[in-house]
């Protein structure tokens, strides 16, 4: 059975968000992880209205970010300034310190302003002028980037990569869909009116939740050999670390959690396991130039690799 608090956070994101329910699970899924989410989609299929429906569907802090070529990463972090009335140095937080960030087109940044995040999204702090400053709990980094305009562009560095927990797409709707979303946008955008539901610390208690949430030696086995493949495959570069190991374990935990079961089963591992893999893939170079894609290579390995069959006890 899908929790209260879960069942109202879909509810009210589907008076915004029409369709898309796989979407929306998976960003529960991170948020409920404690990972942060890379969403990769030409324009105009709602990414940033889905990330502002999560975040007034909180009642958490939410800051969204315009990354441009121009910006610095004080402009992200905060910074000291003089304050002459006070005749002292006195620090100006930036939007980093709220509990859901969206990195709109995060890749337009320049890789220094870029890699400001990196300590924010692995260790829940920044470093400023010698000092840390903790950030806020629930938090999460919501980054979009359009993968078709390239021009102007920096592309994200594995280290940035490898820190997001999955990569997802929200992909058109089908045509009724799209009648739905012109019909619902008429006269005024259902965000405008979008109250939150839960408190930023329901969250956190959720979190405890999903740790909870049973998955067997068998599975912890079957991530595993689906990581070790990745570092094997002659045509790969780059595979899934450690890290992502960890990853899928802990999105496989909320996916569970999400969709109302106590425990992990094969079956969301390996639906789960695309969405952790393709952005943490790289290809060798010489395979880049074919065009072959990480999908084909993902679907491969998941084809490679035995699923364990286990016998659930409800």
């Amino acid at each position: 059975m899908i929790d209260e608090k879960i069942r109202k956070l879909k509810q009210n994101i589907a008076r915004v968000i029409v369709g898309k329910q796989e979407v929306v699970d998976l960003l529960l899924t991170g948020l409920l992880a404690g990972g942060h989410i890379l969403i990769n989609d030409v324009p105009g299929t709602g990414k940033t209205k889905l990330v502002k429906s999560l975040a007034r569907s909180i009642n958490a802090s939410f800051k969204r970010i315009q990354f441009t070529p121009d910006l610095q990463p004080a402009d992200i972090t905060g910074m000291y300034y003089y304050n002459q009335k006070k005749g002292d140095f006195e620090f100006r937080p930036g939007p980093i310190m709220n509990n859901i960030i969206l990195a709109d087109e995060i890749n337009r940044a320049v890789p220094r302003t870029q890699s400001s995040l990196l300590e924010a999204m692995q260790e829940k702090q920044v470093t400023i002028e010698g000092e840390y400053h903790r950030l806020k709990e629930p938090f999460m980094v919501i980054a979009t980037q359009n993968p078709v305009e390239l021009e102007g562009t920096f592309p994200l560095p594995e280290a940035q990569l490898d820190r997001f927990f999955m990569e997802v797409a929200m992909g058109y709707p089908d045509k009724n869909e799209e009648i739905k979303i012109m019909q619902r946008f008429k006269r005024k955008s259902p965000l405008s009116d979008l109250k939150p539901v839960i408190e930023a610390e329901d969250i956190i208690s959720l979190r405890k939740k999903v740790q909870e949430i049973e998955i067997s030696r068998v599975l912890l086995e079957y991530i595993r050999d689906l990581s070790r493949e990745t570092r094997q495959e002659e045509k790969i570069e780059l595979g899934i670390s450690p890290r992502g190991s960890l990853f899928l374990m802990q999105a496989a935990q909320a996916y569970s959690f999400v969709t109302g079961r106590k425990y992990v089963l094969p079956d969301d591992i390996k639906f789960l396991f695309p969405y952790l893999a393709r952005h943490r893939i790289k290809l060798k170079y010489e395979h880049q130039l074919t065009g072959e894609g990480r999908d084909e290579f993902i679907e491969e390995i998941l084809t490679r690799v035995e699923v364990p069959a286990e016998d659930i006890d409800d």
